[in-house]
Formats: structure tokens, C-alpha cells, sequence
């Protein structure tokens, strides 16, 4: 593989105008074909294999003329301070705000809000509710604008009136993450190279590879049913592996040029060595993105696949385009003090072979050593103290991981959002009038065919369900036009992200049994509440079966790259303590609210159900990026006769400050995910940050060379039998050492040899 790569590295700085342009063409026809595309599509896709999805088919196929699954608004309305909300005085401005309503697009019916049902028992507050005949993510902005205009128009009456529910909230406040991703990995990558060219070429990259990921996502949206979200999650991987391997192959070259390798040659070796690593760091990613396939709910896997597609094109980008934008600016890319020191010579004078410059090798190199002294310190550090930094790094992570434990899953919703917006003003007005519960119902849906009397069965059906412990009413059924389904509503006495209405649902279902002997009739329980509820544990379930594949995986690829076996089973081991710790402080803050107020977050509740999962998946693959890193650059260090404690430090030296940058970059560009106002929006950003830095301060840079030294040789053991059956990939350049160690031009392929001597 080091050869391949190499040739490629080498082919691509010579033929750089043609790879560029060919780049080029690619983004411009993806482009072109982006803006012909139809529109993105919804992100309403179906769970399936759960009771709450089957009962909303149900309805859609007895209920022809009202979809299950449409987008519903409430609007709440309070009287002030010792007035009802019934009074004379009121009528008119609730009739007009009704009747705005209800002319508005997309709007299927509103009800009555002085209906009894929909009165607090005081009087003093009341809803109406608005059904629409589309899903949420298909209203129209025009909709949206024609509710907020009604609700602020009624204001004048002297009620306060609030608007909440799916179809009222629109796209979330849009933060500065990816702007301040970049701009953080900017100043990181110029602190780390000290060079304009050189942090420059990383971020030309990275945005090359997001713009063709986005281009292609709106240019397949329509055909394959891609949503915004899943372009959003895309973005954020591409971003960030995007500059991270850019990073990786820059700073190698630069480490080639040092050891006096001409430009050319330090460009193929860069991807030669480097670009082993990049390929199977990728594929690290992709195999833990695709794996999201797994779980069986497709708004994961094409929000998986699409990520996994941007991770292929910023490897693709990598070795090639990289090395090809090496070939514009051969001598830029060193730092300043190198370039203008007095073996300083013109940038184009790097064609004269690999034996020129030496006393500017000798600076560059210099320069390489004081960059990685601090790493190379502190890999002599957990050297000489590998215990007490094992055990440190354990005892830290394990702690932080314990809150885990009492790790919620659901999906939060008004309640979650800021207390200056309408929807949670509506939330708690609603619950103050009528009891938390009101804002999450429970719907039945009763089928009622096999019974002699569909209607008496029905009303036995919401008698026993009206005498369950935790239901407050229930409201009279719905029956379909054949009068033999019917859909009633029950309010819990609890909120929707409460546990006891989780253990009601479950209570309610346990009965079906018993009813449908009793009656002949069966049901099934949905709503948003009972959704959100079949959802979490869906993801529960799905989480080890996840991991085993995932991680099985990632296993057998780290044990080829890296031909041991206790060294792919450390990773996996530090990559569980990264992930548990990262649960922890996310429970502990978003769960437990303990730190909330400083996250800008007004309501802690359960964590969002695909969480864990994302979380797994995403951090997984990032890690064994700094697996791959770091620990090849030391395996290299012992292929070439290093002893195992010694090439710890070689491979921090080398690859240490690389991981450090790289790690700073990817948490500012999940972090930056943390400026937008949505609590939802904030739980990943902050999940995905945090993960990160424990994984690549705390296990990469503590826990995995702690072990090391303490295995020495062992870190390395593969058995007989098996390193004869595993192909041999070459990851750390073995062949492209044993070619350099050749005399003359015996280190160019013939490929390139002509070009060399013409030169």
C-alpha cells in the first residue's frame, strides 16, 4: 500500500494543474447538478418495528382523510389576573384569531377553544387546537408567519396568548458552527506550522471536500429521501476529518523535507507514509458511520452513509489533491524561519534532487525537533511513570462516567426549549390550566372489527383505559366512516418526559391482553409521547448489538494495520472509558442540570434517544483516527529497530503535536455546534466535544502510552499462524525505506524517473 500511495503522492504534485482542474470539473458539474435538483426532502421518515409506527399506519389506512402523522399547533390562551377567559369581553378577539387561523395555508381544522373540554376547571386558560394536512417539516413558512401573526394580532385583546407544537417551531437559530470551526482550526493550524501556505492548504481542502458532500446531498436529496439534518451531520464530519488528515500529510511533508528529501519526493512520501494512515483512519470512520445501518431506522442510515460519503471524498482529497496543492507552493509551506534563513534559496529550485539543500534540511529538521519537543517530554514523563498515569487516567475517566448510570433516553420537547420562546411559554401555561400531562397525550387506537358490537367494545376499551392509575381523562372516540376503528385520546397525569409516564404506557399495553378477551377488541398506543417513549427504547436495544459490529470491525482493521492484537484491544478499551465519561457529563449536566445555566440550557430532561448511538458511532471512528496517528508513527519507530519504551516518545515526537492540533480543531468544530439556541443543537455539540478531548487528551495522549510501556515487546505480539494469514499493507513505509536505502535514482519509480532527469 506505501508504494501505491507513494506513486500516487509523487504523480499527483507532478501532474498538479490537471489533478486540480480535474477536482474543479468534479465540484462544478456536482454543483450544476445541485441547483437542477428538486426539493430536500422531509425528515418525517417512519420507525418501523415499533408499536407507535404501526398503530400511525393504522390510522392512515382507516382514516383515509386525515393523515396520522400531521403536523397539529396549540394555541393557549390566558385570561389576566382575576378575569376569565370566557368573558364577554374576550369573544370576539378569540372568534377573529380562530377564524385568521383557520383561513391559513395548509391549516385542515381548528377547534373551538371554549369547548368545555378545553377550559381549565378555573377558567382562566384555554386552547384551541390547529391540525394541518401536511407533516411538521412540510409546513410553509408562509403557515408558519400566518399563525404568529393571529397570536400577536389577539394579544391586543389584553389575553396572553401563546402558540406551541411541531408546525409552530420553524428551522432552529442558526449558529456559528461551522464558521467558528474554521476559524479556530485556522489559528491552530498557524500556531502549528507557522506558515500562511501551510495552514491555508488544510482549509482549501477541507472546504472542497464539504462543498462537494453538500452539493451532492441537495443533488440526491429528492431521490433518496436526504434531509437537512442529515446534511448537517455530514458537514460537521467533513469539516473536521477534512483538516485533520490535510493536517496529517502537511505535516509529514514538511518532516520529508527536513530529512532532505526534495519537494517531489518529500510529496510522495508524505502520502506514501502519512496516506497509509489517513486510508485506514478513514476507514475506521466509514466502517462506524455505515454501521448506523444496523439499527434498521433509515433516518439513521442515510444520515450515516451520507457522513461516511463525506469521509471517503476528504481521504480521496488527501491523496490527492494535497499533495497536488504541494506542488504550487513546494516551499511556502515550511515555516517562515526556515524559508527565510540563510540557506533560504528560490522555491522553484527544489527540482535540482533529493541530495540539494542540505544546510536547509538541517534548519527545517531543526525546527521539527523544537515543535515536538514538549510531546517527546511528555512521552518520557509516562516513560518513567507509566503506573500512576494509568491509573490516573482510568480513575478520572471512570469517575466521570459513574452519573452514566442513571442514563434517561427520550426525546425532549417544548419543555426543552428557551423560556423566551412561544412554545415553552405555551407549555407551561397549558400545564399550570390542565396539569403537565395535557401536553403529551397518549393515543389509542381502537380496532374493533373482530368484535360483535364495535361501539360498545370501543366504550369498553376507554372505560378500562379512564380507570388505569396516572390517567386523568379520556376523550370521547373517533370512529372511523365503516365505524369499526376509532381513535381516543388519554391525558397523563405526568409530563411526557416523565418516568412515570413512560411505566404508564407500559401499564396500558399490559392490559391489551385482558381487554381484548373481554371484548373483542384491541388497540394499540402512539402519540408523540408514546413515540418518543418506543423510540428511546428501540435505541436501547440497538446500542450493543451497534457496538459488537462496530467495534468487531474497527478490530479486525486495526489488528491488519497494525499486526497485534493487544494493541486494537487496548483502543477499543480507552475508546469505552471516552465514551463512558462523555455519558457522564452529558447526564450530569443536560439530565441532572447540575452546570446547566452556564450551557444557556433552561430545562434539563431525558438525553435525545439517538444520542448514544451518534455519540458511539461518530466518536468511535474519530478516535481511532489519533489510534492511527499516533500509534503507527510508533510502530513504525520499532519496524525500523527501535526498543518499544523508546519508540513511544519517537511517535510523540512525530505525531503528538499533529493529534494535539487535530483534536483542538474537531472540538471547536463540534463545539461551535453549541452557539445555536436549540437545547437539542447544544446536547450534541457539547457530547461530541467533550468526547473528543477526553479521547485524545486523556486516553491517546495518557492511557494508550501508559500501556505500551507497561506491554513493551507483548504490545506488539501476533501469533505465528495469524501473521502468515493476514496480508501484509505496509502502513509504516517498510518498502519505501528499503527503497531509499538504494543508490541514486533507484528511490524514483520509473514512472518518474524521466521527469527527474529532465528536470
Amino acid at each position: 500500500m506505501a508504494t501505491l500511495l507513494y506513486r500516487l503522492g509523487r504523480g499527483a504534485f507532478r501532474r498538479r494543474r490537471w489533478v486540480t482542474l480535474s477536482w474543479a470539473a468534479v465540484l462544478l458539474g456536482v454543483v450544476l447538478a445541485a441547483m437542477s435538483a428538486g426539493e430536500a426532502a422531509d425528515d418525517s421518515d417512519p420507525m418501523p418495528g415499533i408499536e407507535s409506527q404501526r398503530a400511525f399506519d393504522l390510522i392512515n389506512e382507516r382514516f383515509p382523510d386525515a393523515e396520522a402523522e400531521g403536523a397539529s399547533a396549540r394555541i393557549v390562551l390566558v385570561a389576566p389576573d382575576g378575569r376569565n377567559v370566557t368573558a364577554a369581553e374576550y369573544r370576539a378577539a378569540i372568534d377573529t384569531l380562530i377564524a385568521e387561523v383557520a383561513d391559513g395555508p395548509q391549516v385542515a381544522a381548528v377547534s373551538d377553544p371554549l369547548d368545555a373540554s378545553t377550559v381549565s376547571e378555573d377558567g382562566t386558560t384555554a386552547y384551541a387546537t390547529v391540525t394541518y394536512e401536511v407533516t411538521d417539516d412540510n409546513v410553509t413558512d408562509a403557515g408558519r408567519k400566518d399563525l404568529t401573526e393571529a397570536v400577536e394580532k389577539a394579544r391586543t385583546s389584553g389575553l396572553t396568548v401563546e402558540a406551541g407544537g411541531g408546525a409552530v417551531a420553524g428551522e432552529p437559530p442558526a449558529g456559528i458552527g461551522e464558521f467558528l470551526g474554521i476559524a479556530v482550526a485556522a489559528v491552530v493550524l498557524l500556531i502549528t506550522f507557522g506558515s500562511l501556505a501551510a495552514a491555508g492548504l488544510p482549509l482549501i481542502t477541507a472546504v472542497v471536500g464539504v462543498a462537494l458532500t453538500l452539493a451532492s446531498i441537495i443533488a440526491l436529496g429528492g431521490a433518496l429521501g436526504m434531509s437537512t439534518a442529515t446534511a448537517d451531520l455530514a458537514m460537521m464530519i467533513g469539516i473536521a476529518v477534512g483538516v485533520d488528515y490535510a493536517l496529517l500529510v502537511v505535516s509529514r511533508y514538511r518532516e520529508e523535507r527536513a530529512q532532505g528529501n526534495d519537494a517531489r519526493e518529500a510529496a510522495g512520501l508524505a502520502v506514501g507514509t502519512a496516506g497509509s494512515a489517513v486510508v485506514f483512519a478513514g476507514l475506521t470512520v466509514v466502517i462506524a458511520l455505515a454501521g448506523l445501518s444496523v439499527i434498521g431506522v433509515p433516518s439513521l442510515t442515510k444520515m450515516g452513509l451520507a457522513a461516511a460519503g463525506a469521509v471517503v471524498l476528504a481521504v480521496l482529497i488527501t491523496l490527492t489533491l494535497v499533495p497536488a496543492l504541494c506542488g504550487f507552493w513546494p516551499d511556502a509551506l515550511l515555516a517562515r524561519r526556515v524559508r527565510k534563513g540563510p540557506s533560504a534559496r528560490p522555491a522553484r529550485r527544489f527540482r535540482k534532487g533529493p541530495r540539494a539543500g542540505a544546510a536547509r534540511a538541517a534548519g527545517t529538521a531543526g525546527a521539527v525537533r523544537e515543535a515536538g519537543a514538549w510531546s517527546a517530554r511528555w512521552a518520557r514523563f509516562v516513560r518513567r511513570r507509566p503506573v500512576p498515569v494509568l491509573l490516573g487516567s482510568v480513575i478520572l475517566l471512570g469517575a466521570l462516567a459513574v452519573p452514566a448510570l442513571d442514563l434517561r433516553l427520550g426525546m425532549p420537547g417544548d419543555e426543552a426549549k428557551p423560556t423566551s420562546s412561544t412554545e415553552r411559554r405555551a407549555y407551561d401555561a397549558l400545564a399550570d390550566g390542565f396539569g403537565p400531562g395535557v401536553n403529551g397525550p397518549l393515543t389509542l387506537v381502537v380496532d374493533a372489527r373482530r368484535a360483535d358490537d364495535p361501539r360498545s367494545a370501543v366504550a369498553a376499551v376507554s372505560e378500562r383505559v379512564a380507570g388505569t392509575d396516572g390517567v386523568v381523562s379520556v376523550s370521547p372516540p373517533r370512529f372511523n366512516a365503516a365505524e369499526d376503528t376509532a381513535v381516543i385520546q388519554a391525558v397523563p397525569s405526568t409530563a411526557p418526559t416523565s418516568e412515570r409516564t413512560e411505566e404508564l404506557v407500559r401499564t396500558i399495553r399490559a392490559e391489551r391482553t385482558a381487554a381484548e378477551s373481554a371484548t373483542g377488541a384491541t388497540f394499540e398506543v402512539t402519540g408523540t409521547t408514546a413515540l418518543n417513549i418506543d423510540v428511546a427504547r428501540k435505541m436501547t436495544d440497538a446500542l450493543i448489538p451497534y457496538l459488537l459490529v462496530v467495534v468487531g470491525l474497527a478490530f479486525l482493521l486495526l489488528l491488519l494495520v497494525f499486526r497485534s492484537v493487544l494493541v486494537p484491544l487496548k483502543a477499543a478499551l480507552g475508546f469505552l472509558l471516552s465514551v463512558g465519561a462523555s455519558f457522564g457529563v452529558l447526564v450530569t449536566i443536560f439530565q441532572n442540570g447540575h452546570g446547566s445555566g452556564l450551557l444557556g440550557v433552561d430545562e434539563t430532561g431525558p438525553i435525545m434517544s439517538t444520542m448514544p448511538l451518534m455519540l458511539v458511532g461518530i466518536v468511535f471512528g474519530l478516535a481511532m483516527d489519533y489510534q492511527v496517528f499516533l500509534v503507527s508513527r510508533m510502530r513504525e519507530a520499532v519496524i525500523h529497530g527501535e526498543r518499544p519504551a523508546e519508540a513511544v516518545v519517537t511517535g510523540f515526537r512525530h505525531s503528538g503535536r499533529v493529534v494535539t492540533a487535530a483534536a483542538v480543531i474537531m472540538t471547536s468544530v463540534f463545539g461551535g455546534f453549541m452557539t445555536g439556541g436549540e437545547t437539542l443543537l447544544k446536547m450534541v455539540g457539547f457530547g461530541l466535544a467533550v468526547a473528543v478531548l477526553f479521547d485524545a487528551f486523556v486516553v491517546r495522549m495518557a492511557f494508550v502510552p501508559a500501556v505500551l510501556v507497561l506491554l513493551g515487546k507483548r504490545a506488539w505480539w501476533l501469533p505465528r499462524r495469524l501473521d502468515r494469514l493476514l496480508p501484509r499493507v505496509d502502513v509504516e513505509g517498510e518498502a519505501l525505506a528499503r527503497r531509499a536505502a538504494a543508490p541514486g535514482l533507484a528511490a524514483v519509480p520509473d514512472a518518474d524517473r524521466q521527469d527527474t532527469v529532465r528536470a
